[in-house]
C-alpha cells in the first residue's frame, strides 16, 4: 500500500496520514490544491461507504479519492495489527519484520510463511468459532457469515484469507479484503521465486553437431534444451506477475474518469488448469441495480487478463450511460480452464484444437453455476432481498460454457439466476433453441462480427459441433434477438463508440426498446 501511494504521487507520514499533490482541471486559472488525509478506516456501513465514494468522485482533485483510499487501508492495517497483537501477542511479537516503512515483496512472502506460526496460536480460537458450511452452498455461506461477530469475521479474514476470498455468497467487500491479501502475498512469493530462478540460468547456446557428419559446424550454435526449459519457466512466472500487476493497476484507477471502486471477488495465481483465477468487479455487485457478468473464451490466461478486465470497464461505462442514475456493476469472471487454442497448431496445439471440444465447458459449468448462485445470495443480503437485474455475457467459447451451465440446471436449483444472456461471437451454446437455456427467449441476445469472427462461428457450427443440431445463436432458427453489430473482427465487440458495445450496454441497463436489431 505504501508503494502504491508513492507511485500515485502521494507521501505517507509516520502517523499513517497521506499527503496528496495538486491535480485536476483548472478552475479560475488554478489547479485544485493538494492536502493531507489523516489515517482512517474503511466504512463498513453501506451508506457511509457510498457517501465516502461520492465525495471522492465529486472532489475536483482526483488525487483526493486516491489518498482517502490509501489512508483508509493504512488505518485498516493498523487497526488489524492492533487487534491481532492483543489476541496473539506472543506469536506476533516473534515475527520478524524489516525496520522500514516500505512493504516489499519479501515482507509479503514473510507474512505468508509466518502465518504458519500464528496459526498454532489461532487454531484454538478458530476452533471455538462456528465452522463454515461443509457443502459450500452460497446461501448457507451467506447465513454463516452473517452469524459471526465482527471479531470472528476479522479473525477468519486474517488467518484464512484464501478460503474467505473464494467463498461464493459472502459480501463483495469481504471477499475483496481477503483476496487483496492473497494477491499481495502471491505477488511477493512469485517475485522471490523469479529472482531465485534468474540465478539458475543455464548455458544458452552449444555448438551445432551435424546429424549427417557427426562433426561440429563451425560458427553455428543452437539453444540448449536446458535453457529452453529454464526460459519456459521464467516466462511463466513473469507472465503471472504481469497479470497480478494488471489487477493492482486497476485498483489505482479508481476515481479516474469516474471509474468506480474495484472488488477482487476471486484470485488464485494458479487456478484451474494452471490458467489462473481472476474475478474482478467494477462497482459493488451486492448493491448494484444492474450487474453484468462477462465470461471470456479461448486462450484466456492470467498473464493477459488485462484485455478482459478492460472489456469489463468498457461495459461499465457504456451501461452507465443508459442506467438513468441507477448503479451498475460489471464483473469479469475467469474461473475455468479455458481451451488453449481455436486453430490447429495454434499456440502449440495439435491437429484438433482444444476449442473444438465441449470438455472444457462441461468442467467449468459447476464453478459458473456456483458463482451465479453466490452473486444472487450476496445481492439479496446486501440489497434488502432485492435480486436486482443480472446480465450474463459470453464471448466465443465463453458462450459454450454458459450454454452448458444453463442446460444442465435442473430441479431443485431451477434456471440460472440471470435475467438476460448475451452471446458475442458464439461458436455454439450446446442447445438448439434460445428457450432451451431456461430463460425467456426474448431475453437471449446474440451478435456476430466480421473477419475472423466468421471463422469462429462457422468452425463451431460445422466442424466442432458446439451448436446442437448445427445451430448457433446468430442463426434465425435459434430464436435469439440478433443485435446489430459493427465489430470488424472476433475481438472488437467492446470497441469504444461501437454499435456492438452500445447494444450490450442497453441490455445491461434494461433499456431493451432502444436496442437495434438486424
Amino acid at each position: 500500500m505504501l508503494e502504491d501511494a508513492k507511485a500515485a504521487g502521494c507521501t505517507t507520514g509516520a502517523d499513517g496520514s497521506v499527503t496528496y499533490p495538486a491535480g485536476g482541471k483548472e478552475a479560475d486559472g488554478k489547479v485544485p490544491e493538494g492536502g493531507t488525509m489523516p489515517p482512517g478506516t474503511s466504512p463498513t456501513d453501506p451508506t457511509s461507504a457510498s457517501l465516502e465514494r461520492t465525495a471522492a468522485n465529486i472532489h475536483p482533485n482526483p488525487n483526493f479519492g486516491k489518498a482517502q483510499d490509501f489512508a483508509n487501508h493504512i488505518g485498516d492495517a493498523l487497526k488489524e495489527a492492533t487487534d491481532a497483537d492483543t489476541k496473539w501477542a506472543p506469536k506476533l511479537r516473534a515475527l520478524k519484520a524489516d525496520d522500514d516503512l516500505v512493504v516489499s515483496n519479501r515482507d509479503w512472502t514473510d507474512v505468508k510463511h509466518d502465518t504458519g506460526g500464528v496459526l498454532e496460536g489461532a487454531d484454538k480460537y478458530l476452533g471455538s468459532i462456528k465452522k463454515p458450511p461443509t457443502d459450500g452452498d452460497p446461501e448457507a455461506n451467506a447465513e454463516w457469515w452473517k452469524s459471526l461477530t465482527d471479531e470472528e469475521k476479522a479473525a477468519y479474514i486474517s488467518v484464512r484469507p484464501a478460503s474467505i476470498g473464494a467463498m461464493d455468497g459472502l459480501p463483495a467487500i469481504v471477499r475483496d479484503d481477503a483476496n487483496r491479501v492473497v494477491l499481495a502475498e502471491s505477488r511477493g512469493e512469485y517475485q522471490d521465486n523469479l529472482d531465485a530462478w534468474m540465478k539458475k540460468e543455464p548455458e544458452r547456446y552449444r555448438p551445432y553437431i551435424s546429424p549427417v557428419t557427426g562433426m561440429e559446424v563451425k560458427g553455428v550454435r543452437v539453444e540448449t534444451e536446458e535453457w529452453k526449459e529454464w526460459n519456459k519457466e521464467k516466462q511463466d512466472m513473469e507472465g503471472r506477475i504481469r497479470g497480478m500487476d494488471a489487477i493492482q493497476r486497476r485498483f489505482g484507477l479508481t476515481g479516474t474518469d469516474g471509474l468506480p471502486e474495484a472488488y477482487l471477488l476471486g484470485f488464485d495465481p494458479e487456478g484451474k488448469g494452471h490458467d489462473g483465477k481472476i474475478i474482478l468487479a467494477n462497482g459493488n455487485p451486492d448493491t448494484a441495480d444492474h450487474t453484468a457478468i462477462y465470461v471470456p473464451g479461448t486462450g484466456t490466461l492470467l498473464q493477459d487478463i488485462e484485455k478482459d478486465t478492460k472489456r469489463g470497464e468498457a461495459l461499465w461505462r457504456e451501461a452507465g450511460r443508459y442506467a438513468q442514475g441507477q448503479k451498475v456493476s460489471t464483473v469479469t469472471w475467469f474461473d475455468y480452464d479455458a481451451p488453449l487454442q481455436a486453430k490447429p497448431f495454434d499456440k502449440g496445439g495439435g491437429l484438433l484444437p482444444e476449442a473444438m471440444s465441449d470438455e472444457w465447458a462441461a468442467k467449468g459449468t459447476p464453478g459458473l453455476q456456483h458463482f451465479l448462485d453466490g452473486n444472487l445470495a450476496a445481492h439479496r443480503a446486501g440489497s434488502g432481498n432485492n435480486p436486482g437485474h443480472t446480465t450474463l455475457i459470453g464471448h466465443s467459447y465463453g458462450t459454450t460454457l454458459i450454454g452448458d451451465a444453463a442446460k444442465t440446471r435442473g430441479w431443485p436449483e431451477g434456471p440460472l439466476p440471470v435475467d438476460d444472456v448475451i452471446a458475442a461471437g458464439s461458436p455454439g451454446m450446446q442447445v438448439k433453441h434460445a428457450a432451451d437455456l431456461g430463460i425467456r427467449s426474448d431475453h437471449v441476445w446474440a451478435m456476430k462480427g466480421g473477419g475472423d469472427d466468421e471463422l469462429v462461428r462457422v468452425g463451431g457450427k460445422y466442424l466442432a459441433g458446439l451448436g446442437d443440431d448445427w445451430t448457433i445463436p446468430t442463426d434465425p432458427d435459434f430464436g435469439a434477438n440478433i443485435m446489430e453489430s459493427d465489430a470488424e473482427d472476433h475481438g472488437a465487440f467492446w470497441d469504444e463508440g461501437s454499435t456492438s458495445l452500445r447494444n450490450q450496454g442497453l441490455v445491461i441497463a434494461g433499456q431493451y426498446d432502444k436496442v437495434t436489431l438486424e
